[in-house]
């Protein structure tokens, strides 16, 4: 709607193409700054600031209030007009305008009638500077009528029937809120069957017996006058069939249409809207409400669909139980049609709602205030939208723009109006009024034409403190008339500033983007137009940011820990800071356990309270900075509680529980467990356990067991305490459901036979007087059963028992209620005797010299009388053919698993005489023995002589001694010894071989060279072949003239001094090489080393498949350089971890049936001397020393 003074369009023929170009070229208008002092300088129009409502409905009790509030300078005056024509306030004695302001107060409260001032009212704020008018203030009383009295006659309903309770309030202002109450002003709940619509009625999509009341009662609630009237009670009576039937058939004949109509269900049937369509208007910007209720049976239910599109998302809400469609801030893209379908079991029915989006005005554009100098030129610019397109309409203060005062410099052209060289009378206010059928917009807005010298407002010599690396605003607030051109100078005489790195705000700011520390100093603003000049002076410094450079973290403590929180500033020397320290963005609780230090928070003896988020704020007067962590304090979970057995049944019940607090650490599992209080009261068992989202669990039960539950929460922490018992449950007694287990029969004498079980626990017996049934015959034997009762014990011996023969057995529980399933049947045994014979026909065969294989015959069966444990050979050493010496006989076992007729003896010593005997064995024992059987083992290889020594060097010899091997194996034919010289440079001379007869035992080598490193290997022989050997060094000595001539150079200092700096050269040379050595690491030494090995290394012996006789390689390679031999020259035999003959030592050794080792030795396992030994120690100073002279 319009504003009631009436305008005309005045209609301005201009070419768009010119006008466009004339905006182009206009001076953009002035802003005044709200500058107090400024502001009662300059004269200014008069502008609206406050202002009732468009549509004010008022409370008939109380004064009527009429809102206008205005500014300008001078101050304005007011006036009012009421529907249309002037009002003149002081001829009604119930107005008053306030004192300083153009607000009305209608006095009520003494007499008056608020239906006497309805009407439209608009104020007018007018001064020297034009007129500023209200909106058109619609006033109208509110109202809240009583209900009108009818006669309501009683609802009889058949069950199932649709129904419909009409409200039909009163035409109120503004319209009532509607809600159903009964008697106890208790609202009637609603639900998908029984719901209130849009109207207030309310609709029963079938109704039931419950619904039959006497009070369903209406009510409306009228807020603006706080009063709330009610309709008389509604009597609802519903009949179900049966009850109808019976009340009628004494009236009705028995062909009556109620006889034959049972409650049947029907398809939905729409009771609101009506028909198949139906259209609806909204406003933009308003919330669309669209309704369906159906009547059915069963309920139906309400979906909601938009034709040819989606309803929009974030819009759309359902209510009434999706029986309404809510759409908020609709506008025209809302337009279209929705579907609401009503469906049950038996079918639907639909409804298409034709929504149309109307718009009453907004602005696009609204018109702004101008502020022009004389002679520039502006525009007032009023734009707005709506459906239909609104109207747009121009005032000149409060008057029609068609018939105000001519201006010259105005032009008007349908939302423009053009203003050109303008002149100090061209002030005015301008109204503009957009309008169509669904209402108005009206704004004002006006031209003040002034003429001032530039002005600068900001204080002389302010002081700016800017943040290095932030932006810097220096102000330079002014204002002239027309508008001052600003520039910015820094210094005293620095020339204007230009550039990329400033930005020249139109109010007068510099901004330097990123002031940097060269940004200090002063700068001067200076403002000029055509009337004047000015300029102000600024200072600026930039500061040091304040920086967090250890910020708090993260952190999980247990419930009753210490948890420290730090923060760790740098800030500029200049600015104070001040450090706050919040939780959850709040102060820290007043308590004594959180200790603020200076770089840090400490909270002591952690509570679960003190979870939450913990920020370090540092304030200086010109930046901040925070930082936060959060703090989670966990625990144990508390302890389920509300335990509650629901569902008992014999064999089951289920347990329900609600959790405890989890400690903020997820329950991860609940352990259920449970008491007996009838067996083992106060002692409780694991039960079962399940996951941490589940609160319930059926649980299997056993009879005869007074049961008492609990449980407990687990988490990542630990475990909570129990919770309380639950209450107790005895469940009945029943025969056993099961027998012992790990029934056995094993004879513990030859004439017995031992009957045991594991007795069944308190709560497996189901029922008072436990007992066993105890059943026995002999296997393959048509024999009856033997049986005997026992009381609950675990054991049973029968006596008189053939000697191991085979038993049937089984066990059967019993209580004073029955007997357990029928148990199954084992085997048992009665009891063993020793083997009576011995296994006969055994032969040896010798395979190596010290491998050997056995053969026998096995024995009967029968003369077993027990289990078959497997056969035993019992071998020994009767002397040693290469020795004189006897040592002490040691016998030696080795058990073959089973029914074996064969084994191997591993580990023989060669060149020996030997002795074994077979037995059988069994659970009792082993039978006699069979005659001995005498072997021999061949020669072997012999061991590496006992030791090697080097005695007695000289220039050109050296003395050589050893020791003859610890075991020969066999008659030695010789010995072999090879040696080889090696240089300064660790590089080894061509080999040279030497054989000695085997009864020698010391050589002296003649015709070496003097001064020269040699290295020896040494090994003994026999027929068979080499042993093993052992490896020394050894140097002769110089020559005596060299020896005197070293002697004399050693007397000089320069000498001594030089052989101090090598010495020390070489000791770090030693030390880097050993580092590198630990590490892994190879340097050139060794590699020369390792390309040297001995040329003649022996490998093992493969004949045939047989063991040959074990032999280190190690022991072939030379010694590495520098390597140091014992001080007596003799070099031990290592002990060997790799002979057959160390694996097969034990005393219950096994092989399987290839022959293959399985088992160890009986008997001592003899150690024998070492075969070689290189030393493994690093370079010897002293010895480098005479290899380098």
């Amino acid at each position: 709607m319009q504003p009631k003074i009436m305008m005309k369009k005045k209609s301005i023929s201009a070419s768009k193409a010119s006008l466009v170009l004339f905006l182009c070229q206009m001076i953009s208008a002035l802003d005044v700054p709200l500058d107090s002092k400024l502001l009662e300088e300059l004269s200014q129009p008069p502008t609206i600031t406050q202002q009732s409502p468009k549509d004010y409905i008022v409370d008939p009790r109380e004064n009527i209030v009429i809102q206008c509030e205005a500014k300008g300078k001078p101050p304005p005056s007011f006036s009012w007009t009421r529907n249309g024509t002037h009002f003149d306030i002081d001829k009604d004695a119930q107005v008053t305008m306030k004192p300083n302001s153009g607000t009305l107060v209608i006095n009520i409260m003494n007499g008056g009638k608020a239906e006497a001032y309805e009407g439209v009212y608009q104020c007018t704020a007018r001064n020297e500077r034009g007129a500023a008018i209200s909106n058109n203030i619609v006033i109208r009383p509110s109202r809240s009528p009583l209900w009108t009295k009818e006669k309501l006659e009683p609802n009889q309903v058949r069950e199932g029937d649709s129904l419909v309770l009409h409200c039909r309030p009163p035409v109120g202002l503004p319209p009532p809120i509607i809600f159903w109450m009964d008697n106890a002003f208790q609202r009637l709940p609603q639900s998908e069957r029984v719901s209130q619509g849009l109207n207030g009625d309310l609709y029963f999509s079938n109704v039931q017996p419950e619904d039959t009341r006497e009070d369903y009662i209406c009510y409306a609630r009228f807020n603006h006058t706080q009063t709330i009237q009610q309709k008389q009670p509604i009597s609802v009576k519903v009949f179900s069939m049966d009850s109808l039937n019976d009340t009628i058939a004494a009236n009705l004949s028995d062909t009556d249409i109620y006889g034959a109509r049972p409650v049947t269900e029907r398809q939905p049937v729409l009771l609101t809207p009506t028909g198949s369509t139906s259209t609806k208007v909204e406003l933009r910007g308003n919330v669309l409400l669209l309704e369906c209720i159906a009547a059915g049976l069963p309920t139906p239910v309400i979906r909601w669909i938009k034709e040819g599109g989606e309803l929009p998302a974030n819009r759309t809400f359902f209510e009434n139980f999706k029986k309404t469609l809510k759409i908020t801030d609709v506008s025209e893209a809302d337009s279209g049609n929705y579907k609401c379908i009503a469906r049950n079991t038996l079918g639907s029915a639909h409804h298409v709602i034709s929504v149309t989006v109307k718009a009453a005005p907004y602005w696009i554009t609204a018109p702004r205030n101008l502020v022009l100098s004389p002679g520039e030129d502006g525009t007032l610019i009023c734009r707005a939208n709506g459906n239909p397109k609104p109207s747009i309409s121009w005032l000149a203060n409060g008057v029609p723009i068609a018939i105000a005062p001519e201006d010259p410099s105005r032009k008007v052209d349908g939302d423009t109006i053009i203003f050109s060289q303008v002149q100090e009378r061209s002030s005015a206010v301008y109204q503009c009024n957009a309008s169509n059928e669904y209402g108005y917009l009206l704004a004002n807005a006006f031209v003040n034409v002034l003429a001032e010298p530039p002005r600068i407002l900001t204080p002389a010599n302010k002081l700016y403190q800017v943040i290095a690396d932030s932006p810097a605003l220096l102000d330079c607030a002014y204002f002239g008339s027309p508008k001052p051109e600003i520039e910015w100078f820094k210094g005293v005489k620095g020339s204007i500033l230009r550039g990329s790195e400033y930005i020249f705000h139109d109010n007068g700011t510099l901004e330097i983007p990123v002031a940097q520390k060269d940004s200090t100093g002063a700068y001067t603003c200076v403002a000029r137009n055509k009337l004047g000049k000015i300029q102000n002076e600024v200072q600026l410094e930039i500061k040091d940011p304040t920086v967090i450079i250890k910020q708090p973290e993260y952190k999980v403590i247990q419930r009753y820990g210490q948890v420290s929180f730090e923060c760790i500033i740098k800030h500029d020397s200049t600015l104070l800071p001040t450090v706050i320290w919040l939780k959850d963005n709040d102060e820290l609780p007043d308590d004594e356990r959180f200790l603020v230090g200076k770089d840090n928070l400490t909270i002591m003896n952690v509570t679960d309270k003190d979870d939450g988020t913990y920020t370090c704020i540092v304030n200086t007067t010109l930046d901040s900075v925070s930082a936060s962590a959060v703090l989670t304090v966990v625990a144990r979970p508390n302890p389920p509680f509300d335990l509650e057995l629901t569902g008992q049944l014999e064999r089951s019940v289920e347990l329900s529980w609600i959790p405890g607090d989890e400690n903020n650490s997820p329950i991860t599992n609940f352990v259920i467990e449970y008491e007996d209080g009838l067996h083992e009261p106060g002692v409780w068992h694991y039960q079962t356990e399940v996951p941490g989202t589940q609160t319930t669990v059926q649980l299997k039960l056993s009879p005869y067991v007074n049961y008492s539950f609990r449980v407990i929460a687990v988490n990542e922490i630990g475990r909570s305490q129990p919770s309380e018992p639950s209450e107790q449950y005895l469940t009945k007694s029943a025969n056993p459901d099961e027998n012992p287990s790990n029934v056995q029969g094993i004879g513990s004498e030859p004439d017995n036979l031992v009957i045991t079980w594991e007795s069944l626990k308190g709560f497996q017996s189901n029922g008072p007087g436990l007992q066993y049934k105890v059943s026995w015959r002999q296997k393959d034997v048509d024999d009856e059963w033997t049986s005997v009762i026992v009381a609950n014990v675990s054991k049973y011996i029968v006596s008189g028992t053939p000697t191991f023969v085979p038993y049937e057995i089984k066990v059967q529980a019993l209580n004073d209620l029955g007997y357990a399933p029928e148990p199954s049947e084992v085997i048992g045994h009665s009891g063993e005797d020793l083997p009576m014979v011995a296994p006969g026909n055994v032969q040896v065969h010798v395979i190596n010299s010290t491998l050997a294989k056995v053969h026998w015959d096995p024995v009967p069966l029968k003369t077993v009388r027990g289990h078959l444990q497997g056969y035993k050979v019992y071998y020994w050493k009767v002397q040693s053919l290469s020795r004189r010496s006897r040592r002490h006989v040691e016998k030696k076992i080795l058990t073959f698993r089973g029914n074996k007729t064969f084994g191997m003896l591993p580990g023989l010593e060669p060149y020996s005489t030997y002795k074994l005997n077979v037995r059988v064995a069994n659970g009792k024992g082993e039978g006699p023995a069979s005659p001995d059987k005498v072997f021999r083992t061949p020669e072997g290889v012999p061991s590496s002589p006992s030791f090697l020594k080097i005695t007695n060097p000289t220039l050109d010899s050296l003395t050589l001694e050893w020791g003859s091997p610890t075991h020969p194996n066999g008659v030695l034919t010789s010995y072999i010894l090879k040696f080889q010289p090696i240089n300064n440079t660790h590089e080894l001379g061509p080999l040279v071989e030497i054989r000695i007869p085997a009864n020698e035992s010391s050589l002296i080598l003649k015709n070496l060279n003097y001064s020269t490193r040699y290295k020896f290997y040494f090994n003994a022989q026999t027929s068979v072949g080499s042993g093993n050997q052992i490896t020394e060094e050894a140097v002769t000595i110089m020559d005596e003239a060299m020896a005197s001539r070293q002697v004399d150079i050693a007397t000089q200092g320069w000498f001594i001094g030089l052989m101090c700096a090598v010495a020390l050269l070489i000791l770090i040379l030693l030390i880097v090489c050993f580092i590198r050595r630990n590490k892994g690491g190879k340097y050139p030494v060794k590699e020369k080393e390792d390309a040297h090995a001995d040329p003649e290394i022996q490998p093992m012996k493969e004949d045939d498949g047989t063991f040959g006789e074990y032999s280190d390689a190690e022991d072939h390679k030379p010694l590495k350089k520098g390597s140091r031999t014992p001080s007596d020259r003799t070099v031990k035999k290592e002990d060997s971890d790799d002979s057959l003959v160390d694996y097969g030592e034990g005393v219950n050794g096994q092989f399987n049936e290839d022959g293959s080792f399985i088992g160890q030795y009986s008997g001592k396992k003899e150690k024998e001397p070492a075969e070689g030994n290189e030393s493994s120690e690093a370079p010897s100073p002293v010895n480098a020393m005479n290899s380098f002279v």
